[in-house]
């Protein structure tokens, strides 16, 4: 059920408009209950400033209201990086907003983690259909932070756009993987990277989307989403419901609005990932987002010159094994299977797809990462060095008839070719 909607094709919605849908699908619904607002970090694109000024106001007559940033696997914020995203001050926090809860959720403390039973393989199996592999656990243990079930109400406030793991994010996502456990985290990142980037992203049913909706239907507590179309940091859309029917609109609009459809593939691609992706292991996205629309034998350069981090949490995992294809593990299972699958699907969605010839590894797309990230390091991880002093975004500029092609914001923005008729 859909409970309100506003979207432009081709505009942005004010902030009167905005409020009023907000209002519309709150107010008035939470009256005397507890609420959490589930939220992303600093890596995503969105007005969290103005939503979270409107939805405290407007849940005014909830009993409580909490927000928890549904980080997945992402670091912890400080109290001060978390004032800065929802848009307050210290002074507002001690005052205003003083009885507002701000969480961060942990997904590796067990004893902040509750269990909802577990997904068995013949589950797992039927889910995964053609994608599965003897690679995927058995069984996975649907752990997710026991917060939830101490509260009337889950809120969840956050964008929908094309995905490499799920197809397109947002949704029943901020609860599997945004606030769950390890196991949900590894089994469906890598039962994605079993499907491919190219088989998944910007795909409105995918495995993993199903595995996801069947973990969170083991949670009894209700959930309203809403869920937000974004241009920039600006809104192009709201639409508010239950999380499975709101999702559903949502990445429909998505499709319309984040997918850019081209003729003929490109040769060369310089992906510039912006600052909210502080590591590698989300700036890669300016590669997630292109591979589609790259031609085999093509080039992307991830351009992150402010990037020095593959990541704060993985990385001693990322550097032992390196950036490889899908097959290139699956051929020596035995010597990779002890690395967490979420690591390993990451290597393999940074990557991209291709084969393995004569023991040899021929990926589709040679990745090259322009960052601070040394040549030594960049050798070490199985990528291409380009010294981001060396680049001239200004040649790359207007050359797509070339085959040439320059994304000034990557991440976001899903490149995909037009299929052949």
């Amino acid at each position: 059920m859909i409970y309100s909607q506003n979207y432009s094709p081709t505009g942005l919605l004010d902030q009167q408009t905005i409020y009023e849908t907000l209002a519309q699908g709150f107010e008035g619904k939470f009256t005397g209950q507890k609420v959490l607002a589930l939220i992303p970090d600093h890596t995503r694109s969105l007005p969290l400033p103005d939503l979270f000024r409107m939805v405290v106001e407007i849940l005014r007559d909830a009993r409580q209201l909490d927000f928890m940033i549904a980080l997945g696997t992402h670091p912890a914020m400080t109290e001060q990086h978390i004032l800065k995203i929802i848009g307050i001050t210290p002074e507002e926090r001690s005052t205003t907003y003083a009885r507002i809860g701000l969480f961060n959720h942990a997904w590796n403390d067990p004893g902040m983690l509750t269990s909802l039973g577990t997904m068995d393989k013949d589950e797992i199996r039927k889910i995964a259909g053609p994608s599965w592999h003897p690679s995927l656990p058995e069984e996975v243990a649907i752990r997710v932070n026991k917060l939830v079930l101490e509260y009337d109400h889950i809120l969840i406030i956050g964008p929908t756009f094309p995905h490499e793991v799920v197809g397109f994010s947002g949704g029943a996502k901020y609860i599997f993987p945004g606030i769950s456990g390890a196991d949900m985290i590894n089994a469906t990142h890598w039962l994605g990277a079993l499907a491919g980037v190219v088989g998944t992203i910007g795909i409105k049913d995918t495995p993993v989307r199903a595995m996801i909706h069947a973990a969170a239907a083991r949670l009894n507590t209700p959930i309203t989403l809403a869920a937000l179309i974004v241009e920039g940091h600006d809104l192009a859309g709201l639409v508010i419901g239950d999380v499975y029917d709101a999702w559903n609109a949502a990445a429909d609009l998505s499709a319309q609005r984040h997918i850019r459809w081209v003729e003929t593939p490109f040769k060369r691609v310089l992906s510039w990932a912006p600052a909210m992706y502080d590591e590698l292991w989300t700036a890669a996205k300016a590669m997630y987002k292109l591979e589609p629309a790259v031609a085999v034998g093509g080039e992307v350069i991830i351009y992150a010159p402010h990037l020095d981090v593959v990541s704060h949490v993985h990385g001693k995992y990322i550097y032992e094994i390196g950036y490889h294809i899908l097959p290139y593990f699956l051929t020596d299972w035995e010597r990779f299977k002890h690395v967490p699958l979420g690591v390993l699907a990451h290597s393999t969605h940074v990557r991209g797809s291709g084969v393995m010839e004569n023991g040899k590894e021929k990926a589709n797309v040679r990745v090259v990462l322009a960052s601070k990230v040394s040549p030594e390091d960049c050798a070490r991880l199985n990528l291409g060095y380009l010294d981001p002093a060396d680049v001239d975004v200004e040649s790359w500029k207007d050359r797509e008839d070339e085959g040439i092609l320059y994304v000034p914001r990557a991440g976001e923005i899903l490149f995909r070719k037009i299929p052949a008729a």
